[in-house]
């Protein structure tokens, strides 16, 4: 189940504003759903043999599944009231079935002229190691119509 913030407004939002986190529990099943959904059916994600034989533990998940995490954290926490529009981070560790992985952000920059926040993320595994960093989220907020402009 999915659980939404209320929808920032712009005016609240505050640099060094911490964003809830999101901890997700990776699956065998997530892993092929993923792949399935995204077309990427590499055997090191999927077949634990191929994977081993590949210098790698075993299947492991696809990276932009957890890059799905961290984006799933931002936008949850932005609301409906803002767009996101650009995304990125460095995958720095692999994520295996049963890992929990959490997602963390903070707001690093607000730009009153042009109404955009600047969102710093990581996510890490249960053991602290991080997974993803130099994580950078921008999201613009445009402004609100007010009820006397309302047609």
């Amino acid at each position: 189940m999915k659980t939404v913030t209320a929808a920032q407004d712009f005016e609240n939002v505050q640099s060094g504003q911490s964003l809830p986190s999101l901890i997700k529990h990776v699956t065998v099943e997530q892993i092929r759903q993923y792949a399935d959904a995204s077309g990427d059916r590499n055997p090191i994600h999927l077949d634990e043999a191929f994977a081993r034989s590949a210098g790698l533990p075993g299947a492991i998940a696809h990276g932009m599944l957890t890059m799905a995490f961290a984006n799933q954290m931002v936008t949850d926490w932005l609301g409906d009231r803002s767009l996101l529009k650009r995304m990125q981070g460095r995958f720095a560790g692999m994520v295996l079935p049963g890992d929990d992985v959490t997602c963390s952000g903070t707001v690093a920059s607000k730009d009153a002229q042009t109404r955009r926040v600047v969102i710093n993320f990581v996510a890490v595994n249960q053991r602290g190691e991080k997974v993803l960093n130099k994580g950078v989220a921008e999201a613009e907020f445009p402004p609100q119509r007010s009820e006397t402009h309302a047609a």
